[in-house]
């Protein structure tokens, strides 16, 4: 068997459909289909130029940066910004382009809706993961010490991570999607830092979204099979 051939079946039986979903959106609507996540990188480009002036990083801080030390409520308040600020120790045009691949290509997968709870819920997961890794303490299983408490946590990796795999569950990439939960273990395994902590917990808080209403929906057309054979009637089949 010709390698370059069965390389390229298995690319197309891989990102095949997600590449044709993708491509038949934009050529209909071009960058009009992806509204939302043009929004989400402008909103993260000005975030970025406003933190980086004197008079624009107080309230930047204010109402966007995380910290686990902070109390509960305000850090709940400030969890959907700080999405979208960019950490100041990383490169901004990294953020935004994370933003612009992951959240369009979602964004045309999964709908705008699902997109943004997905993005949210991810990034909430990681903000509560914070907090409870550092009551664990550095001995416990995922553990962080207490001078994580402090560090600003902001930026879309989180929910970045938590699409990819969602994008890659929904379409059946499984070998993308395991990918991504390889690199993930592997950064963690390396670095061992609370980003890369927070990603496990990103991915971990996008399986549970992705395969719970994968189980009600196979419950509930147990169910119905069920009633169908106790009425006589023959079992509905998706």
């Amino acid at each position: 068997m010709n390698p370059s051939r069965a390389l390229g079946r298995a690319a197309r039986r891989e990102w095949g459909p997600l590449w044709t979903t993708v491509r038949a959106a934009l050529a209909a609507e071009r960058l009009r289909t992806v509204p939302m996540t043009l929004a989400a990188v402008g909103l993260t480009a000005v975030l970025q130029l406003v933190q980086n002036t004197s008079w624009g990083y107080g309230p930047v801080q204010a109402l966007g940066a995380v910290r686990a030390e902070d109390p509960l409520l305000p850090a709940l308040l400030r969890t959907p910004l700080s999405l979208f600020v960019p950490a100041l120790d990383l490169p901004v045009w990294g953020a935004l382009a994370q933003v612009l691949l992951v959240f369009g290509i979602a964004e045309i997968c999964l709908g705008r809706r699902r997109t943004l709870l997905i993005a949210y819920v991810a990034t909430l997961a990681g903000t509560l993961y914070a907090r409870i890794g550092v009551a664990v303490g550095p001995g416990g299983f995922l553990g962080l010490p207490g001078s994580d408490a402090r560090i600003v946590d902001t930026g879309p990796s989180a929910a970045v991570v938590a699409l990819a795999v969602c994008v890659c569950w929904a379409y059946r990439a499984r070998f993308t999607g395991g990918l991504v939960v390889v690199a993930m273990a592997a950064e963690v395994a390396v670095k061992g830092n609370l980003a890369g902590k927070e990603h496990l917990a990103a991915i971990a808080a996008a399986l549970v979204l992705c395969t719970v209403p994968a189980l009600c929906r196979r419950r509930g057309q147990g169910l119905d099979e069920g009633a169908g054979s106790r009425s006589g009637a023959p079992p509905i089949r998706s």
